[in-house]
């Protein structure tokens, strides 16, 4: 059986049998290899960009430019942070940028309780459940529907389903290869689709709160945790319907005839069925999350309810603005439901250990959220955000690139920058500051930058191999085809890539086209 110590390492040619030639889409990997490895780490990246931005802060200070946003009669200068006034800001602030980012606290505490859940067993059952019964003509679609709803475990959905989707698909009598893949690409394409809610939704809106807050035009703006909920589950949706059409009339037709003889010799075996205690264990977590759900419903819909906004309104609402403590209650309460059901958790030490585990695992992820806290601290502080932001809207206007076909090509460089830079929050972090302001000159809401991002973070995350799950899934395939080589897999991925990049911006158009509600109380415009 192949192991991920059988595999290049990016930056390295794939193994490839005999003497066959490099293929056109062999090169085109390795030239994006070469460049995206030309890239430093992502934290050593924000560094420079900070370095970068206090020099050019500090140019621009001394040239006395100031900028005006439209709308208003403010004028603001550009203020240098190699100047005494800048040095002053950065000793007092520094802490302070890194304690008040608003993506820290709300990803960690959602990690914590789906940390829980994962050590409980209950995030893998489910999708035992959902999948292992399903009828053989269902079963691309069922993967896919349940793949588009994966970022609300985060990572853990591109090495959990990815193979038991394989095997799932060996059992019905299906290519394994078919589930195999087209599992991960629909994990990976559709990952910021989806009806549940998860840590990376709470990453995206806390720098958007950071990026939008430069303009005056942010103050009152409703920015929660669900401004783009009816996006992603509209989008999640149609993503997994077109995700099974995919994998059932497009990929799995191409890999011909399965042929058990060609496989690894230890290619594992799986039972899919559920234990009676497993059983058990999920139908009283459901009960509890229901009573949970019920719980939190009762708090918000009545009249006079403690959980109303202003007036009594639903929305806004103080259970949108604490949408991540509920979100994180009920995954901490279904994860000790079910642990401590199956027997997976036998006490409170073990509760803490997976609650410990799982912030350790984002340790990479902190440091680089102190120096993106320092990074978009200082482009709000120096003005050099607005700066930018009113010249990009300026040269988005001046070429005719507004409205709706603005935010395709903000999406196609999002998809471009994503081959190099695969972290959603490192290119989040890169991009926003300039064009969520930018597209609010424009008239656009911040909650319409950050849907249109989603669609360029995820399309195009399964074909670069910058991309380490890639490497993980050739691992996987090799399994059944041990032959198997990177520039092969890419181009099965690319299978989906176009498809959900121009199906997904079609859905969005029909929300930014009949002026749709992204989520609760977000419009597509600022008005």
């Amino acid at each position: 059986m192949s192991s991920t110590t059988d595999l290049p390492a990016p930056g390295k040619q794939s193994p490839s049998p005999g003497s066959e030639r490099p293929t056109g889409i062999d090169r085109v990997l390795a030239v994006i290899e070469r460049l995206g490895n030309a890239l430093p780490n992502p934290i050593i990246l924000f560094t420079g960009l900070f370095v970068i931005l206090a020099v050019i802060s500090t140019a621009l200070a001394l040239a006395d430019v100031t900028v005006t946003v439209p709308g208003t009669d403010e004028t603001k200068a550009v203020t240098g942070l190699f100047t005494g006034e800048g040095m002053r800001w950065l000793t007092e602030n520094l802490v302070t940028n890194f304690a008040t980012f608003p993506p820290i606290a709300a990803v960690l505490l959602m990690i914590m309780a789906v940390g829980v859940a994962e050590k409980a067993g209950l995030l893998e059952t489910v999708m035992r459940a959902t999948l292992a019964r399903a009828p053989r003509a269902v079963l691309p679609y069922l993967v896919a529907l349940t793949a588009c709803q994966a970022h609300m475990i985060s990572d853990v959905a591109a090495i959990v389903l990815p193979p038991l989707a394989a095997v799932v698909f060996k059992s019905a009598g299906r290519h394994p290869v078919a589930g195999l893949i087209g599992g991960f690409a629909c994990v990976g394409a559709g990952y910021a689709a989806g009806f549940t809610i998860g840590s990376l939704d709470a990453l995206y809106i806390g720098i958007t709160q950071q990026a939008a807050a430069v303009l005056p035009a942010a103050q009152g703006l409703d920015l929660h945790l669900l401004v783009n909920y009816y996006f992603t589950a509209a989008s999640s949706l149609v993503l997994g319907l077109l995700g099974g059409f995919l994998i059932s009339r497009v990929l799995e037709p191409r890999l011909g005839t399965y042929d058990a003889s060609t496989a690894a010799e230890d290619e594992p075996e799986q039972d899919l069925s559920l234990t009676p205690v497993q059983r058990r264990g999920l139908l009283l977590t459901a009960l509890v999350v229901v009573l949970y759900a019920g719980a939190v419903l009762s708090l918000w819909l009545p009249e006079g309810a403690p959980l109303r906004g202003e007036g009594g309104a639903l929305v806004p609402s103080p259970l949108l603005t604490g949408i991540v403590p509920v979100l994180f209650g009920a995954f901490l309460l279904a994860g000790l439901t079910y642990g401590f059901a199956v027997k997976a958790l036998s006490g409170s030490e073990s509760v803490v250990a997976a609650m410990s585990d799982s912030v350790r695992n984002m340790a990479g992820y902190i440091v680089l959220m102190f120096v993106a806290a320092q990074v978009i601290a200082l482009f709000n502080w120096s003005n050099v955000g607005i700066l930018l932001a009113v010249k990009a809207a300026a040269g988005l206007d001046s070429i005719g690139l507004t409205g709706f076909w603005a935010l395709v090509a903000f999406v196609l460089l999002a998809a471009c920058l994503n081959l190099f830079v695969v972290s959603g929050s490192a290119l989040w972090s890169l991009v926003g500051p300039v064009f969520v302001p930018a597209f609010m000159l424009l008239g656009m809401s911040p909650a319409l930058s950050q849907a249109a991002f989603r669609i360029g973070d995820s399309a195009t995350g399964i074909i670069t191999p910058m991309n380490p799950y890639v490497f993980l899934l050739l691992a996987l395939l090799r399994r059944y085809e041990p032959e198997a080589r990177l520039g092969t897999l890419i181009a099965r991925l690319s299978i989906f890539t176009v498809p959900f990049l121009v199906v997904w911006l079609t859905i969005l158009g029909i929300f930014y086209g009949f002026d749709l509600p992204l989520g609760p109380g977000a419009r597509i415009g600022l008005e």
